[in-house]
C-alpha cells in the first residue's frame, strides 16, 4: 500500500515538474538536473561546461544569483516548489487503528483462548439427541440446571471472547498513542534542523523543507546536507560520502574538478557555497528512497540519516571487521538489536519474562492434564460409565472448559504487561524530560542513563557558558592584563592583528547587537571568533568594511580548523603583489611554527626556542592557570614569484612571525558545580575531557568541583595519555589502560581519537564488579565515534553539529550540564518504576496461579473463571503499569550509587515482599475456598456442574482477590522498605484515578456482572468484609517492612533469582551478542540449535522483506552498521567457562578478583 501511494507521488511529482517547466519557464527541467547529479568529478564538470557554459550560466537558467541567492518573492518560491518539487520525502503512512488492531491479535496466548472460547460457544448450542442423556453421561451433564441455565452456556465463550477483545483494543490503543508520541518526537527533531541560505544577499537560516531548488547555501565543516547541489566556491572542503558510496575516504571537492555535492553526506572540513539543483525525491537520496517505495523508507527522514551516519564517522571503527565477520553477519544481523535498542533494564526483563513464561506453561499443561485425567478416571473406571456417542459433545466441552483453565492459568502466569510498564514509563519520562531540555532520540537511553557511572564532559558550552571574551592579551611584548586601549599599541601592530582577525575566521561568525535593551550582543557562529572579533570592537576597529573589501570568494585559500590541525588560515592575495597568509590556533601550537614576533615598534624581531619557553612560562601558563583559552595570532607573507605549493602544508604553515596571544574567558556556568556535587553524591564520576590547554583545563575543572584540592587524581593531556597506554607498537594495552582511567579527572588537548579510546577503555574494563556504563557529551563531527561508542551520547542542540547530533542519544537542548543530572534522575525513576511494576504484578501471578492450579485439583474447577482472570490480568498488566510507571522523580533518587548491570532485577527486599504479601493472600483465598461456606453461612459453590449459575461463595472469592490487588498497589509504591506507602501519593494523579477507577468498575462488575463474569450480587455487610481483608494488605505490609532482610537468609539466594545468568557474560552486555546467550544458557543445547536454525530462517525472511519494504531495509541497515561497528569491541565471550580460559591465555588481562569469573 504504502509502495504504491508513494509512486503515486512521485508520478505526480514528474508530472508537476514536467508542466511547471513550461509555465515557470526556467531554462532547465527537473529531469536535466537529475541527469546532471549523477554525474561525478571531470564528468559532470564538462557537461557544466557543455549544457550551461559555466556556473554563472546554470545560475542564469535558474534564475538566481550566486552571490545574492533568491530573493525570497513567496510566489516565485512557490513556483520552484511546483517546477522542481519540495524539499521533502513522503512519510511512511502510520499504521492505521485496524492494522495496530490486527498485530494486537496476533499474541499466541489470545489466540489460544479465542480458539477455546469458539469451541465453547459451538459446544453450547449443541443439543444431544433424547431427553435421557441426564442419567447415561453421568456426572458429565449432572447438577441441578434448568433449561433457562442450559440455554445461557454460550455466555462463558461470548464473554472470553469480549475480554479478548477488550485486552486487544487497550493493546492497540496504548500502541498507537506511542507511534503518535513517536512522530512527534521526530517532526521536532525535524524542525530543529535548519540550514544557512543566502536570500537577498542576506545569510538567513531555515528549516530544511524550506530550500528551494535556485538556493544558495552555505556550508561549513559539520553540517549535514540537506539537498543536492553544485559547489559554486569552496575552502578545503572535504565530504563523507559512505552514506551513498560506502567509500569511507573524505572526497575533496572543488569547484572546477568535483564541485558535486550529495544529500545526506557530511561536512567533515571546510567551508564553501553551493547552488541547489535537487530536493526531496529528485536527490540523490530521494531518488534511492522512492525506488525502495519512499513512504515505506521515508518514515523518519532523522532516522535514516542516523543510519546514514553510522556507516559514516564510525568508518573508523568498521572498516577491519568487513572482511573478519564472515558468515556470522547474517545470523547477528537478526540477534544484534543495536546496543542502542536493547539496554540494560531491558536485557533483565526479556529474561524474566522468558523464566516466568516458561514456568506458566508448566503450570498450566499440569492442570489441564490433572484435571482431564481426574475427570475420566472419575467416571470411566471408578464409576465404569461406557462412552457413549451421544455424550460425545457433553464430554467435548468439559475438556473445552478444563483447557480454558489452563490457558487462563497461562494468562496470568506470562506478564504480558512488562513490555506495555516499560513503553508507557518510558514514553512517559521521554515527554517529561523534554521539559528538562533532554530531548530523546532513543527511548531506553533515558533509562541507561539511571545506570550511569561516569559522564565524561566535555568543558566548552557544556561546564561553561560558551560566551567567549577576550580579557587579556600580550603584543609588542607586553603582557596586557586587561585589553589596552588602543592608542598604546603601534598602528601596525594593530592594523595586522585586526586584519588577521577578521579575514582569518568565518564569515559566518558575526557579533550582532543585543535583542534587548541592556541585553549582551549575540554572538552567532564560532565562539571562540566571536571572542576574538569581540577584541576587534574593544579595540575601537570594525570586522565588517574589511570583510567587504575582501569577500570570502576573494579568498585565495583556506586551510579550515581541524582536530589535526588544532589552527586555521586563510592566504590573500595582496595588492601590491605576493601573498599574506594569517594564523590562528592554539597558542603552543602556533608559537612552535614561529620563528619571529612583532616588537613594541610592530617591526618583526627573531625569536628563539628559549624566548618561547620564556612566553609560555610568563604568559600562557599564567593565564591558563586563571582558566583563559589562549589563542596566538600569527601571520607569514610570500612571494608571488614562484608562487608557493600551497598543498604542501607542512612548508606553508611554518616560518610564521607572531602577532600577539590572546587570554579568552568562558566563564563556568553558575549551576555546573552544585550539578557535579549532586552526580557525586550520586556515584557517578565526572571527568572532563577538552581541547584546551592542560592548565586551562585544570582551573576550571577546581572550579567546577570535578578535582579538589589535595585529593588523589590525574590530570594530563592527549600525548601523555597516550604514552600511558600504547606499548612499543603504538597499540592500546587494556591493562596499561586500567591504570590510568581510575584517577583520571582531566585529558586536556585530547583529539576525537583520544576521546574514544577513553570511553572504549573504560568500557571494556573488567577491573570493577560491575561492567561501567558511560555517558558522553560531544558537539564536533569527530566526536560522533565516541558518542555511539557510549552507552548514552549526549549532544549539543545549540553548539553541535549535525554529524554530532545524528550519531547521539539524547540532545541536550540547552547545552548545559546540569540537564544531564536531570536524566540521570529520570532514568533511575524509570528503573524504580518497572520494580515497583514488578513487585506487584509478580504477587498477584504467584497467588493467581497456585490458587487457580491448586483449586482445579481439588475441586476440578478454577476458584476463579476464564473472564476473571481476564478482568485481573487488565488490572495488573494495563491499569498498574500506568499507574506505576508514571510516579514522578524524586531528589532522593540521587542520594543512592547505581544499581549496576549485575544487580539482580528484583531485590531481596522486593522478594520479601513478593513472598509475604503472596502468603497473606493465598491464606485469606484458601480460607475462603474451603470454609468460606460457614463462615458466611452460604451455599458451597465448589464442584458445581457445568453452566451452573454463579455462587455467592466464588464471587466473595474473587472479589476479596481484587480488593486484595487493589490495596497491594499501594504497597507496591515503595520498593526499599519504605514505612510511609503514601508519601507522595496525591503528586500522581494518574495512580489515584486508576486506584479509583478499578475499584468502581469491580463494584459494577459484581453487582451487574451477572453470568458472563461469574457473578452474583453481593449484600454491603458482604462487601465490608471483602473491603476489610483487602484493607488487611496495608497493615500486612507494616508487618513485612519490621522483617529485617538479615533474618531471613534464604531471602539472599532469591535475590540471585535473576543474577545467576547474568555475571561474567553480563560484562560486556551492550555487546549484543550476549543479549541472546542470556535466554539461550538456561535452555539445553538441543533448544539453542532449534533457537539459531530460528533466527536464521527469520534473518532470510528479512532479506526477502528488505526487497518489499524500504523500512525493513533501513532496520537491516542500521542493525548491520551497528552490528559491525561494535563487534569490534566484543573481548568478552558468553559463556563463564570462555570467560575464565580467554582470562587466563591472554597476556594483557587484569588479574582479576577470584570470585569474579
Amino acid at each position: 500500500m504504502g509502495d504504491l501511494t508513494n509512486s503515486d507521488f512521485y508520478a505526480k511529482n514528474q508530472r508537476n515538474s514536467s508542466s511547471a517547466n513550461h509555465e515557470g519557464d526556467f531554462g532547465v527541467s527537473v529531469m536535466e538536473l537529475r541527469g546532471l547529479m549523477e554525474l561525478r568529478g571531470g564528468e559532470a564538470v564538462v557537461k557544466i561546461q557543455e549544457d550551461y557554459g559555466d556556473m554563472d550560466g546554470l545560475c542564469q537558467r535558474l534564475k538566481t544569483s550566486p552571490t545574492e541567492g533568491l530573493s525570497g518573492d513567496v510566489t516565485d518560491l512557490e513556483k520552484r516548489k511546483e517546477a522542481f518539487g519540495q524539499n521533502l520525502i513522503p512519510p511512511k503512512k502510520p499504521k492505521t487503528f485496524l492494522e495496530l488492531i490486527w498485530e494486537a491479535l496476533q499474541d499466541v496466548t489470545l489466540i489460544i483462548l479465542e480458539v477455546a472460547a469458539l469451541i465453547s460457544l459451538g459446544l453450547s448450542f449443541y443439543q444431544p439427541p433424547g431427553g435421557d442423556t441426564g442419567d447415561s453421561c453421568g456426572t458429565a451433564a449432572g447438577g441441578g440446571e434448568d433449561e433457562g441455565e442450559a440455554e445461557s452456556g454460550w455466555i462463558e465463550g461470548a464473554a472470553i471472547l469480549l475480554s479478548v477483545a477488550c485486552v486487544v483494543l487497550v493493546t492497540a490503543f496504548n500502541d498507537w498513542s506511542k507511534e503518535k508520541q513517536f512522530r512527534g518526537l521526530q517532526s521536532r527533531i525535524e524542525q530543529e534542523q535548519k540550514f544557512q541560505v543566502v536570500r537577498g544577499a542576506q545569510v538567513i537560516q531555515l528549516p530544511v523543507a524550506d530550500i528551494v531548488v535556485g538556493d544558495i547555501a552555505q556550508i561549513k565543516y559539520g553540517d549535514l546536507l540537506p539537498a543536492d547541489g553544485v559547489l559554486i566556491q569552496g575552502n578545503d572542503l572535504k565530504i563523507d560520502e559512505s552514506s551513498l558510496t560506502g567509500e569511507s575516504d573524505h572526497v575533496k571537492k572543488t569547484a572546477d574538478r568535483d564541485p558535486m555535492l550529495l544529500s545526506g553526506t557530511h561536512v567533515m572540513e571546510g567551508s564553501g557555497r553551493m547552488l541547489v539543483t535537487a530536493v526531496g525525491v529528485n536527490s540523490q537520496t530521494g531518488i534511492i528512497f522512492t525506488l525502495l517505495g519512499a513512504g515505506e523508507v521515508g518514515e523518519e527522514e532523522k532516522k535514516e540519516k542516523r543510519v546514514k551516519k553510522q556507516d559514516g564517522a564510525a568508518a573508523m571503527e568498521m572498516q577491519p571487521l568487513k572482511s573478519a565477520e564472515g558468515g556470522e553477519t547474517e545470523e547477528k544481523k537478526k540477534t544484534n538489536v543495536s546496543k542502542k535498542e536493547k539496554s540494560v533494564l531491558q536485557g533483565k526483563l526479556t529474561k524474566l519474562a522468558v523464566q516466568i513464561g516458561k514456568a506458566g506453561l508448566v503450570m498450566s499443561a499440569i492442570t489441564v492434564i490433572i484435571l482431564v485425567l481426574y475427570f475420566a478416571v472419575d467416571n470411566f473406571v471408578l464409576q465404569k460409565r461406557p462412552w457413549l456417542t451421544e455424550c460425545t459433545p457433553i464430554y467435548v466441552q468439559y475438556f473445552v472448559k478444563f483447557f480454558i483453565i489452563g490457558v487462563t492459568v497461562l494468562v496470568v502466569a506470562v506478564p504480558e504487561g512488562l513490555p506495555l510498564a516499560v513503553t508507557i514509563s518510558l514514553a512517559y519520562s521521554v515527554k517529561k524530560m523534554m521539559k528538562d531540555n533532554n530531548l530523546v532520540r532513543h527511548l531506553d537511553a533515558c533509562e541507561t542513563m539511571g545506570n550511569a557511572t561516569a559522564i565524561c564532559s566535555d568543558k566548552t558550552g557544556t561546564l561553561t557558558t560558551n560566551r567567549m571574551t577576550a580579557v587579556a592579551c600580550y603584543i609588542g611584548d607586553v603582557h596586557y592584563k586587561e585589553i589596552p586601549d588602543p592608542g598604546v599599541l603601534s598602528n601596525k601592530s594593530l592594523d595586522i592583528l585586526v586584519n588577521a582577525i577578521s579575514l582569518n575566521s568565518a564569515y559566518t561568525t558575526k557579533i550582532l547587537p543585543a535583542t534587548k535593551e541592556g541585553g549582551l550582543p549575540m554572538q552567532v557562529g564560532n565562539k571562540t571568533e566571536c571572542g576574538l572579533l569581540g577584541l576587534v570592537l574593544k579595540l575601537k576597529r570594525d570586522y565588517q568594511p574589511i570583510r567587504n573589501q575582501i569577500p570570502e570568494e576573494k579568498l585565495y585559500k583556506v586551510y579550515t580548523f581541524n582536530s589535526v590541525r588544532k589552527s586555521m588560515s586563510t592566504v590573500i592575495k595582496l595588492p601590491e603583489g605576493g601573498f599574506r597568509m594569517y594564523s590562528k590556533g592554539a597558542s603552543e601550537i602556533v608559537l612552535k611554527k614561529c620563528t619571529k614576533i612583532l616588537n613594541a615598534e610592530g617591526e618583526p624581531r627573531v625569536f628563539r626556542p628559549r624566548d618561547k619557553d620564556e612566553m609560555v612560562k610568563k604568559v600562557i601558563e599564567p593565564m591558563a592557570c586563571d582558566g583563559l583559552r589562549t589563542i596566538c595570532v600569527a601571520y607569514r607573507d610570500f612571494p608571488a614569484d614562484p608562487e608557493p605549493l600551497w598543498d604542501n602544508e607542512n612548508d606553508i604553515l611554518n616560518e610564521l612571525t607572531a602577532v600577539c596571544v590572546v587570554g579568552i574567558e568562558d566563564p563556568v556556568r553558575p549551576e555546573v558545580p552544585a550539578a557535579i556535587v549532586r552526580c557525586q553524591r550520586a556515584g557517578i564520576t565526572v571527568r572532563m575531557v577538552t581541547g584546551d590547554n592542560l592548565n586551562t583545563a585544570r582551573a576550571i575543572a577546581m572550579k567546577c568541583g570535578i578535582i579538589h584540592p589535595g585529593e588523589d587524581f590525574l590530570a594530563i593531556d592527549g600525548k601523555e595519555f597516550n604514552r600511558r597506554i600504547r606499548n612499543e607498537k603504538g597499540e592500546v594495552e587494556q591493562e596499561r589502560m586500567d591504570k590510568v582511567w581510575p584517577k583520571l579527572r582531566v585529558l586536556a588537548r585530547s583529539s576525537p581519537t583520544d576521546k574514544h579510546t577513553l570511553v572504549k577503555g573504560i568500557i571494556d574494563s573488567t577491573l570493577t564488579d560491575q561492567r561501567q556504563v558511560v555517558a558522553v557529551t560531544g558537539d564536533g563531527t569527530n566526536d560522533g565515534p565516541a558518542l555511539k561508542k557510549a552507552d548514552v551520547g549526549f549532544a549539543m542542540g545549540i553548539a553541535g553539529t549535525d554529524v554530532a547530533k545524528e550519531a547521539s542519544d539524547i540532545i541536550l537542548t540547552d547545552d548545559n550540564f546540569s540537564s544531564i543530572v536531570k536524566a540521570v534522575m529520570w532514568g533511575r525513576n524509570v528503573y524504580d518504576s518497572i520494580s515497583k511494576f514488578l513487585q506487584f504484578q509478580l504477587t498477584v501471578n504467584v497467588v493467581a496461579v497456585i490458587v487457580a492450579f491448586t483449586g482445579a485439583c481439588i475441586t476440578q474447577d478454577s476458584p476463579l473463571k476464564a473472564v476473571q482472570m481476564l478482568w485481573v490480568n487488565l488490572i495488573m498488566d494495563t491499569f498498574a503499569s500506568l499507574a506505576l510507571a508514571t510516579e514522578p522523580p524524586t531528589e532522593a533518587l540521587l542520594m543512592r550509587k547505581p544499581y549496576g548491570r549485575n544487580k539482580p532485577l528484583i531485590s531481596s527486599t522486593m522478594t520479601k515482599n513478593i513472598l509475604g504479601h503472596g502468603i497473606y493472600q493465598l491464606v485469606i483465598i484458601f480460607s475462603l475456598l474451603f470454609v468460606g461456606e460457614q463462615i458466611f453461612d452460604i451455599d458451597s459453590g465448589r464442584n458445581a456442574p457445568l453452566h451452573s449459575p454463579p455462587s455467592e461463595h466464588y464471587t466473595i472469592i474473587f472479589n476479596t482477590f481484587v480488593l486484595m490487588q487493589l490495596f497491594n498497589e499501594i504497597n507496591a509504591r515503595k520498593i526499599h522498605g519504605e514505612r510511609n506507602v503514601f508519601d507522595g501519593i496525591f503528586r500522581n494523579p494518574i495512580f489515584c484515578s486508576i486506584v479509583f477507577g478499578t475499584f468502581a468498575i469491580q463494584i459494577v462488575i459484581v453487582q451487574l456482572g451477572g453470568k458472563p463474569f461469574s457473578c452474583t450480587p453481593l449484600d454491603l455487610e458482604k462487601w465490608g468484609w471483602c473491603t476489610f481483608l483487602g484493607l488487611g494488605e496495608l497493615v500486612w505490609g507494616q508487618v513485612i517492612a519490621t522483617i529485617p532482610n538479615s533474618k531471613l537468609r534464604f531471602l539472599r539466594g532469591a535475590g540471585q533469582l535473576t543474577k545467576k545468568n547474568e555475571m561474567p557474560g553480563d560484562e560486556d552486555m551492550n555487546e549484543d551478542n550476549e543479549e541472546i546467550d542470556h535466554a539461550e544458557r538456561e535452555l539445553r543445547r538441543g533448544q539453542v540449535l532449534w533457537f539459531r536454525g530460528l533466527s536464521r530462517i527469520q534473518t532470510q525472511i528479512d532479506v526477502v522483506n528488505t526487497f518489499k519494504s524500504g523500512s525493513s531495509f533501513q532496520g537491516q541497515l542500521r542493525r548491520q552498521s551497528s552490528t559491525t561497528s561494535q563487534n569490534q569491541d566484543v573481548t568478552n565471550v558468553s559463556s563463564p567457562s570462555h570467560m575464565s580460559l580467554s582470562n587466563a591465555l591472554s597476556p594483557t588481562s587484569t588479574a582479576a578478583p577470584a570470585g569474579q569469573c
